[in-house]
């Protein structure tokens, strides 16, 4: 599928054609006939992302940076792909992803770990190493010049301490990876959005995303540029959902803590009930088995993420 958004000021996000329709974005942001994707989906998405050019009326030689909210491989497994594909292009990163992006074996045996070898493979194929010299490392508050529009990087662990977000000063909107949670566009209701937080692993820390969300809502930003998915507007009230929800999935996996073996089955079933009844209130009607099909990998991710989080108190 081929989704492409426009939301203009130069502002593109379509589909990266990652394991369903509307499930990750790319953003693809232009300027003065200059370009930067922020994330980059999988291998596979390299069609969509030179499709969404030409659409624009621009070439490979457009493409100054690839910018990474994170090395997640659903975030970064097309990177490798998209800097062979942009040859002027430089890659933007936290420099705790830096050096796995040019060295990604260590990055791939660490998610084979969790989705197991044979998924990897299939899903994310061959994650393709970047030059080290093609690589520039931001750190806290550095400005990326995208022809003169500056594009702020600021340092947001909670979801990874690897994890950096964008502010577009031209715009004052954000682009977020995964650090203003997920907000699927099936999920909208009469025009009203839904956001739910990740919590996947394995560096999720709860008090570190609420100071992440805390300063980018202090931002004041016009908008949230999510990878999953697009664009999100009511910013304020948005953070305000997104705030209650993350302390109600961290109260519900402390109340787990000492569950033993059943602890992972039971806190997937509490996570599972209390999506489904934000997503009621909220007034989603989409049959409950739709929605389970719809988030059993993220809610499976996000409980191993609490797992792993309550092993380290």
């Amino acid at each position: 599928m081929f989704d492409f958004r426009d939301y203009g000021n130069g502002i593109i996000a379509f589909d990266a054609g990652y394991v369903r329709p509307l499930l990750a974005s790319i953003h693809l942001l232009t300027e003065n006939g200059r370009a930067a994707f922020i994330d980059t989906g999988t291998n596979d998405s390299l069609p969509n992302a030179l499709a969404a050019l030409k659409k624009l009326g621009l070439g490979v030689d457009a493409v100054d940076y690839v910018i990474l909210t994170h090395i997640h491989l659903d975030h970064a497994g097309g990177a490798g792909a998209m800097m062979q594909a942009f040859p002027q292009a430089k890659l933007v990163i936290h420099p705790r992803g830096a050096r796995h992006m040019a060295e990604p074996a260590k990055l791939v045996a660490g998610v084979s770990v969790v989705y197991g070898s044979e998924y990897v493979q299939r899903v994310y194929g061959e994650i393709l190493p970047v030059p080290p010299e093609r690589i520039i490392s931001v750190v806290e508050g550095q400005t990326i010049s995208l022809a003169g529009r500056n594009l702020i990087c600021l340092d947001t662990p909670g979801h990874a301490r690897h994890h950096i977000c964008i502010v577009d000063e031209k715009t004052g909107g954000i682009f977020t990876g995964d650090m203003f949670g997920l907000s699927y566009r099936e999920l909208d209701v009469e025009g009203r959005q839904f956001v739910f937080p990740t919590t996947t692993p394995s560096q999720f820390e709860p008090e570190a995303m609420r100071e992440s969300i805390d300063r980018l809502l202090a931002l004041k930003p016009t908008a949230m540029y999510l990878t999953h998915y697009g664009q999100l507007y009511d910013v304020a009230m948005q953070g305000v959902n997104l705030r209650r929800r993350l302390d109600a999935v961290v109260k519900l996996a402390l109340a787990e803590c000492n569950s033993g073996a059943s602890r992972h089955v039971q806190l997937k079933a509490a996570m599972f009930q209390y999506l489904i009844k934000e997503l009621r209130e909220h007034g989603c009607t989409l049959p409950e088995q739709t929605l389970l099909d719809n988030w059993e990998t993220d809610i499976e991710l996000d409980t191993q993420g609490l797992d792993i989080w309550l092993d380290s108190l």
